[in-house]
């Protein structure tokens, strides 16, 4: 899921970035379930993109780790019917206590930072405590803009734990949380769709383990960044600025250990796709022995953006290109392929190459496939590698890519094997 804004988006405000396009259930049949191995071993920060050290090529020791790293990960059915939605479940504990609960159908989102769960996904009485806005008392009131609509709540702590991994006392997003005015503030809502209820939002929440550690960044520190922070006393809400550890932040860059980044490792579909998928989320790179980089290519992304760079084989150069769990397609503009209204719908599959390329100039090549979207959605299945639909102004990544690679997401500004992220690696 590509957010809008700077930094919980990885930017381009003139790209139009998809959460989720709804694609509805159509037809019946199961293909089967895929699984891949977990690869798992067995048990034996603030940032700053602009300033982020060049690290390329420097090879560097890394603390180990034996903490149980690696939770899975699923395609499947979902309660809104929608097609490639890589979920997870995440626990969430009142802090410094042992007060939890487990929320499922987590969307996992390497195109956006931080935790946003659904107030309505808490039991009742689960309460979390409230983070202020700014260096105020006022609770603080969150508006996250995305491709295709925003998320609005307020900002509370809570200790986000996932496998054996904890992030203590991490701000995370209660999207409609009643503390707050139902009603987004004017800079927000005019923002697209209201993801604020289960069947907008498609989901029960949002895990962001993106490229940077917190959502805004220092743009939230220096002063209100419309429509981001709000302070809400009872009086109603208005822009506040906000420090980057009252900030909603990646919970992979909280972990005491593990905590440079992510891998999503997902099994190859056929060409018809899967009813279901299961796979794996790993933290860390290089901290254990089922998180080592390998032989995989490093593409280094912008450090104030996350971008990097996609040209395909008919020589169309896509300077804002991106790696996105959270987008269930692949989105770029093909000014010859049919398309049936969003989708592309090729009368037979189409094969296409393209270069994926950091900012060093360091690249690594790709094949994919492209079908047509009537006809896999025609199959009954949910999980699909050769979905694809239109992008004017960027080249996305989503979902789609990630079946049959390990791809790894560096975070900003922590150090790994290959230097510090940001950067991908598959």
């Amino acid at each position: 899921m590509k957010a809008r804004s700077r930094r919980l988006a990885l930017v381009a405000p003139l790209a139009l970035f998809s959460l989720c396009a709804a694609l509805t259930a159509c037809g019946g049949g199961d293909a089967g379930t895929a699984s891949a191995s977990t690869g798992a071993a067995e048990p034996a920060s603030a940032s700053t993109p602009s300033s982020a050290p060049s690290t390329a090529g420097t090879s560097r020791t890394i603390p180990q780790s034996t903490t149980p790293n690696v939770v899975a990960v699923t395609v499947g059915p979902t309660p809104t019917s929608t097609h490639n939605m890589l979920m997870t479940s995440v626990t969430v504990c009142v802090p410094g206590t042992a007060d939890c609960t487990s929320v499922d159908n987590v969307q996992v989102d390497t195109g956006s930072q931080g935790l946003r769960l659904l107030a309505s996904a808490l039991p009742a009485g689960f309460s979390l405590p409230p983070v202020p806005a700014g260096a105020g008392a006022d609770i603080a009131g969150e508006c996250a803009v995305f491709g295709t609509g925003y998320t609005w709540g307020t900002v509370r702590s809570a200790d986000v734990k996932l496998a054996g991994e904890t992030a203590g006392s991490l701000p995370i997003q209660l999207i409609a949380d009643p503390a707050v005015p139902a009603s987004a503030p004017d800079g927000c809502a005019g923002s697209g769709l209201a993801m604020n209820s289960a069947a907008a939002l498609r989901s029960n929440g949002i895990l962001g383990v993106g490229p940077f550690s917190a959502d805004c960044g220092v743009s939230c520190v220096r002063a209100a960044a419309t429509p981001w922070y709000y302070a809400c006393p009872a009086s109603g809400c208005t822009a506040s600025a906000q420090p980057l550890a009252q900030q909603v932040s990646n919970p992979v860059a909280g972990f005491a250990t593990d905590n440079n980044g992510v891998i999503i490792d997902l099994p190859p579909l056929a060409d018809s796709g899967a009813s279901g998928v299961r796979g794996s989320m790993i933290f860390g790179i290089g901290t254990q022995a089922n998180n080592a980089l390998g032989s995989a290519t490093v593409l280094r992304a912008n450090s104030g953006t996350g971008y990097v760079k996609t040209t395909t084989s008919d020589g169309t150069v896509y300077s804002l290109s991106y790696l996105d769990t959270g987008s269930n397609a692949l989105y770029f503009n093909s000014p010859t392929m049919t398309r049936c209204g969003f989708w592309y719908c090729p009368s037979s599959p189409v094969s296409l190459g393209a270069t994926i390329a950091g900012i060093d100039g360091v690249g690594a090549s790709v094949t994919f496939a492209v079908a047509s979207s009537t006809t896999l959605l025609a199959t009954g299945n949910w999980a699909f590698s050769n979905l694809a639909g239109y992008n004017g102004r960027a080249f996305g990544w989503g979902l789609p890519f990630f079946f049959g690679r390990r791809v790894f997401t560096a975070i900003a500004l922590q150090d790994t094997p290959a230097g510090s992220g940001p950067f991908f690696a598959f």
